[in-house]
């Protein structure tokens, strides 16, 4: 099972931040999510997301912060995944990729 967003503004929701009690029943139904998985459970906590509503010269990415639902004392209880071996920290570089030449694959298709 995926849960996707895990962060901030998602999970409490920024619609469900009004009061303490919002909070909690996004954190009871983050916890319903969690134990409905039956074999894994991923969590995918993005570093940065796309948001529509910015400025016109802004990036429109923000960085994302782990839910506050999820407290700190209780990250040992999970195991961390990092798409990106230099995220990681294990000393190996992230992998080159091959590079595409997308023109002469579209000439390829046409002609």
């Amino acid at each position: 099972m995926f849960v996707l967003n895990v962060v901030d503004g998602c999970i409490p929701s920024d619609l469900g931040v009004g009061s303490s009690e919002e909070v909690e029943e996004e954190r009871r139904l983050l916890y319903v999510a969690m134990t409905r998985a039956k074999d894994s459970l991923t969590l995918g906590i993005p570093l940065r997301f796309y948001v529509t509503q910015q400025t016109r010269k802004g990036d429109r990415h923000l960085y994302a912060t782990r839910t506050r639902v999820i407290p700190k004392e209780i990250l040992n209880n999970f195991e961390p995944v990092y798409w990106s071996p230099a995220l990681h920290g294990d000393g190996a570089a992230a992998p080159v990729p091959t590079p595409i030449d997308v023109g002469a694959r579209m000439r390829g298709m046409w002609g």
